[in-house]
């Protein structure tokens, strides 16, 4: 159930609006826009359209059963990475929170966002352009060769996302954290953490805490645990 748009502002924005209005959107609709004129990031950094690129959302909806929504995003990375792993495999890493590398540069994100106690999951794939983020290495898979139609990676996302929901679901939260521990960085590499609010704080990647926060080791052998923050590989 795959719904394309011409042009919108956002898709996040436009499933927003809808269940605010009350209109039930079930679990497996995506709405997908050819072009976003007010797309976002996280922290509410805008985020280029790149005609040819892929942006879209799906909704979530939490059962209380369900393990803790903030670990979509988890769920959610490691979805992008095996349907960009149909594409390209080389040199795919997934990096706490929420984002997705390319050799290093950013090549995917994810903004989840709570209307009406429905997860609206917000993914931009650079598929065909890399937007210029100042500060910030950027990437597309056409940079590598590769010529990837928007509407067969929304087929292979939208597949692997349904599959990583059931998986979620079923066996809980540890089998998930596992997985993604083994497609991000390797333990040990150096971080560069900002906290919300913060001053910079750097240590080594010591893996995921139980509730997939993100463990650093710092350089007295205090292991911190982040909750929130931006994360830079140093």
């Amino acid at each position: 159930m795959i719904e394309v748009v011409a042009e919108t502002g956002s898709t996040n924005a436009d499933l927003a609006k809808r269940l605010s209005g009350g209109e039930y959107l079930s679990e497996g609709r995506w709405l997908v826009a050819d072009r976003q004129t007010a797309g976002k990031g996280r922290l509410g950094r805008a985020w280029d359209d790149g005609a040819g690129n892929f942006m879209g959302s799906t909704v979530v909806r939490i059962a209380p059963t369900d393990p803790a929504p903030a670990t979509l995003a988890l769920l959610t990375g490691l979805a992008v990475h095996e349907a960009l792993s149909t594409f390209r495999s080389e040199g795919l890493q997934l990096k706490w929170p929420n984002d997705l590398l390319l050799d290093g540069g950013k090549v995917a994100g994810i903004l989840l966002e709570m209307v009406s106690g429905v997860v609206i999951v917000g993914i931009g794939v650079n598929l065909a352009h890399a937007p210029d983020v100042p500060g910030r290495k950027v990437v597309a898979l056409s940079d590598y060769g590769k010529d990837v139609s928007r509407d067969d990676f929304a087929g292979a996302l939208a597949a692997a996302f349904d599959i990583e929901l059931q998986r979620w679901r079923s066996v809980g939260l540890a089998p998930l954290l596992r997985r993604w521990q083994s497609a991000a960085h390797p333990v040990g590499t150096s971080l560069r953490v900002l906290p919300p609010g913060e001053d910079a704080v750097e240590g080594t990647f010591a893996g995921l805490a139980e509730d997939g926060n993100l463990r650093l080791a710092l350089s007295d052998g205090a292991i911190r645990t982040i909750h929130a923050g931006d994360v830079l590989l140093v």
